[in-house]
């Protein structure tokens, strides 16, 4: 078990913590913004940055006083940090007490035409697989890795998404995977943590945080893009009915306040076309016009403007969806949420 208690550093103008934070034989994903404190949180357990306050532990003993080498922390950093007199062969041995396992994760990471090439000779996704194997080859007793599969080609970086969540489990060791990936981040990862301004803003499983984010930041975050104030809250046993602006939408959710920011995930938003026969029935329907649509590669991002309201919902749609309600500018659709879809974030 890795132990964060209390963590705090001042790095230049950037506070970081305090942090409390417990990674067990699991991946943990950390997401955030660009300066949100993942770089700082991996440099401090590496022993790269100081702490102020605070404690670092493995398995009940404090490491704050430890080196990096005496921590036995695998970090692999954004550029690699190869060492340039060596091979990539060389690099990935340095420290292996396993060629085996050598072996085993140059066919993993599909890196050996370039065992002999030096890292100045290596392309950016070559050198980034290289310091991944180097670090993985050391069995280390902690993990930590920014960025990993960046600067791969998309085929690779998606093949090592299915592959590598096998490969950690097996190293039975905590895992801190910082990314901006969220792809990534839900398949690798058994929890999440998102930061902000060098703290944690919201820690669980990664299909909670997206679709239960305790705060509007991490809804924006994780791509919450319907997120409305609710002019008026009836709480029940079963959930809650919320008005915005003049629509009126049940939930599930369950709110303990008054008033609540409702968040629904453009995902979560089901379309028809009028021939179709939507689910009249279900008590979050409406119809609605498409105002625009852009096609970013493996799904569509549609905004709808609600008849009768002033309100524009953002859906997505996979391509045979989109093509199948052939839409346009100015198509007449029917808006579906079903209200365990609808989450509320108290105020």
């Amino acid at each position: 078990m890795l132990e964060l208690r209390s963590l705090s550093t001042t790095v230049g103008k950037f506070e970081f913590g305090p942090v409390d934070l417990a990674v067990g034989d699991e991946v943990l994903s950390v997401l955030g913004p660009s300066g949100s404190g993942k770089t700082t949180l991996l440099s401090l357990i590496a022993g790269i940055v100081t702490q102020d306050s605070g404690t670092i532990s493995l398995h009940g003993s404090v490491l704050d006083d430890q080196s990096l080498q005496q921590r036995q922390t695998g970090l692999v950093f954004q550029d690699g940090a190869l060492f340039p007199h060596m091979t990539a062969r060389e690099n990935i041995a340095y420290g292996a007490p396993d060629p085996e396992r050598v072996a085993d994760l140059v066919d993993l990471l599909e890196i050996s035409d370039v065992l002999d090439r030096r890292p100045s000779a290596l392309s950016g996704g070559e050198r980034k697989r290289v310091a991944l194997a180097r670090t993985l080859a050391a069995d280390p007793a902690v993990l930590l890795l920014d960025e990993p599969l960046s600067s791969l080609d998309a085929p690779i970086r998606r093949r090592l998404r299915r592959e590598l969540p096998a490969l950690f489990a097996s190293l039975d060791i905590p895992v801190i995977y910082v990314t901006h990936d969220q792809q990534t981040a839900t398949a690798v990862a058994d929890r999440t943590a998102i930061f902000r301004d060098g703290v944690v803003e919201q820690i669980g499983s990664p299909t909670g945080v997206i679709e239960r984010p305790a705060t509007r930041f991490v809804a924006r975050f994780t791509g919450t893009e319907n997120l409305f104030d609710a002019t008026h809250v009836d709480r029940g046993a079963d959930g809650a009915s919320v008005c915005v602006g003049d629509l009126r939408l049940r939930t599930t959710c369950q709110t303990p306040s008054e008033s609540a920011t409702v968040c629904i995930h453009p995902s979560r938003i089901q379309l028809h076309t009028r021939s179709e026969g939507a689910d009249t029935d279900c008590v979050n329907t409406a119809p609605g016009t498409v105002d625009r649509w852009l096609h970013e590669g493996d799904k569509y991002r549609v905004a709808l403007d609600v008849d009768g309201t002033s309100l524009t919902l953002i859906a997505t749609l996979r391509p045979p969806r989109f093509d199948q309600l052939a839409v346009d500018v100015g198509s007449r659709v029917r808006v579906t949420i079903t209200p365990d879809s609808i989450h509320l974030i108290g105020q």
